[in-house]
C-alpha cells in the first residue's frame, strides 16, 4: 500500500476484476488518475471462475435483445483489445478464434436449435445448421448419438484468469494504483456529489468520481440512497477444470448443450460448467453438481470421461432483475455503475470500459449502450 491516503485522485473503481480493471486501464489511458480499490487479490472474484466464453450469440437468451447487440459490439473490439493488451504487457490473454458448436442430445433439445436458428437467421447472425453426421466431421469425439448442431462462428473464447492479469499489468503501467485487500465500506459524497469513498478501517479516498464494478458486493456499500442504488444479487455457478494428459485435439471448438458447455483452452486444458443456483453468498462445491455436469458432457463427448481434474470451483454472478447490466452515469453527480454483468462480464469489458469512460469524460456513449442505464429501475419504480 502506499499514499493513497494523502492523495485525490480523478477516479476510485471499487473492484478489481475484469470490468473494475478494464474501466481503470482505459480511463488511465485518457489521462486520468485513477486507484482500483479491490477488497481481495485482482482477478479473484468471478473472474478468477469465469469460463471465458465470448459468445453473445449463444449466451444471449432471445428475449435479451439488447443484451445480443452489445454483446456483439464488444466481441468486435476484442480483437484489437486483446492485440491491445499483449502488446503492452508481454501477456498472452488467452483469446481463442474457435466458434461454437451448440449441440441437441434428443428431439426437444434439436426442436428448440431450430427455433433458435430461426430467429438467428432473422437477425442476420452468422449461425449454421449441421447434421450431426456434420458436426462430427468437425468434431470427430461428439458422441454417435447426437440430433443436430449449430455452428457458430463468431462465438470465441479468451482465457479470464490471464486476461486479469494482462488488464492488471497495463494498468500499473498506465500508472493506475492497484491496491489489495482493500474493502470499500461505501460511498462518500457532499453537496449532491461524490467526493470519494471510505474504507472499512474508516479511512477516506478522495476522488472526483467512483465506478462501482464490485460485482455481487455492490449492493452492500453504504453511503447510497436507494432509489440511485443498482438491485444485484449472486447466482451461483460451479465448474470443473480438468486436462488431457495427451495434449490438446479433443475438442477444438466450445460445445454448448441444454446441460451446460465445454470450453478448449487450445492446451489440453478444459473448463467445463457451469450449474445456475440461487444460493446466497454460498460458494461450497457439491458432489450432486459436479455428477450433474460430468454426466450431461458426456452425453455429447464420451472422451471426456478420461481427462484429469484439476480444479472444483464455484463462484458468484452479479445479476440483476432483468439479467442485463449497469453501464453508466448515475443520478449523484460522479457517481458511475458498472455492475449486473451476470453471465457475460468477460465478453463484456470491452464495451464497458468505453461507455463508462465516455460518461466520466462527458462524451457520447454508444448509442447500443442506451437500454442498461442504471436509473432504469428509479423509473420502474416510479411507475409502479
Amino acid at each position: 500500500m502506499s499514499n493513497y491516503r494523502s492523495s485525490r485522485f480523478d477516479l476510485a473503481v471499487v473492484g478489481g476484476g475484469v470490468i473494475g480493471l478494464a474501466v481503470a486501464w482505459r480511463a488511465a489511458e485518457r489521462g486520468l488518475r485513477v486507484i482500483v480499490l479491490e477488497r481481495g487479490q485482482p482477478g479473484r472474484g468471478a473472474s478468477w471462475v469465469a469460463a471465458g466464453m465470448l459468445a453473445p450469440v449463444t449466451e444471449a437468451r432471445l428475449t435479451e435483445l439488447p443484451l445480443l447487440e452489445l454483446g456483439v459490439a464488444s466481441a468486435a473490439l476484442y480483437p484489437g483489445f486483446a492485440a491491445e493488451l499483449e502488446a503492452r504487457t508481454g501477456i498472452d490473454p488467452g483469446y481463442q478464434r474457435y466458434g461454437t458448436l451448440v449441440v441437441a442430445r434428443d428431439r426437444d433439445e434439436a426442436e428448440a436449435l431450430e427455433r433458435e436458428l430461426e430467429v438467428h437467421h432473422g437477425l442476420g447472425l452468422d449461425v449454421g445448421r449441421l447434421l450431426a453426421s456434420q458436426a462430427r466431421r468437425l468434431e470427430p469425439a461428439l458422441s454417435p448419438a447426437i440430433r443436430l448442431a449449430i455452428e457458430v462462428h463468431d462465438d470465441h473464447a479468451v482465457d479470464p484468469r490471464q486476461l486479469t492479469r494482462a488488464l492488471s499489468a497495463a494498468a500499473t503501467a498506465a500508472g493506475v494504483q492497484v491496491c489489495a485487500g482493500t474493502e470499500v465500506r461505501g460511498i462518500v459524497s457532499h453537496s449532491d456529489r461524490v467526493s470519494g469513498v471510505r474504507l472499512l478501517d474508516g479511512e477516506e479516498v478522495e476522488a472526483e468520481h467512483v465506478v462501482i464494478a464490485a460485482g455481487v458486493w455492490a449492493g452492500g456499500l453504504e453511503g447510497i440512497a436507494p432509489e440511485l442504488g443498482v438491485p444485484v444479487h449472486p447466482v451461483k455457478g460451479q465448474l470443473l477444470r480438468l486436462h488431457d494428459p495427451a495434449g490438446p485435439g479433443l475438442v477444438s471448438r466450445v460445445l454448448r448443450t441444454g446441460g451446460g458447455y465445454l470450453v478448449p483452452r487450445g492446451d489440453g486444458r478444459y473448463v467445463l460448467g457451469a450449474t445456475m443456483e440461487e444460493r446466497g453468498f454460498d460458494t461450497t462445491v457439491t458432489a450432486g453438481a459436479m455428477f450433474e455436469l460430468l454426466r450431461d458432457a458426456a452425453e455429447v463427448l464420451p472422451g471426456i470421461s478420461e481427462l484429469v481434474i484439476d480444479e472444483l470451483i464455484a463462484g458468484l454472478r452479479p445479476a440483476t432483475p432483468d439479467n442485463l447490466p449497469a453501464i453508466g452515469a448515475s443520478a449523484l453527480s460522479g457517481l458511475h455503475w458498472a455492475v449486473g454483468h451476470f453471465r457475460n462480464g468477460i465478453l463484456l469489458a470491452p464495451i464497458t470500459a468505453e461507455v463508462v469512460v465516455a460518461g466520466l469524460l462527458e462524451e457520447e456513449p454508444p448509442e447500443v449502450a442506451r437500454a442498461f442505464v442504471p436509473s432504469r429501475w428509479q423509473t420502474i419504480s416510479v411507475g409502479v
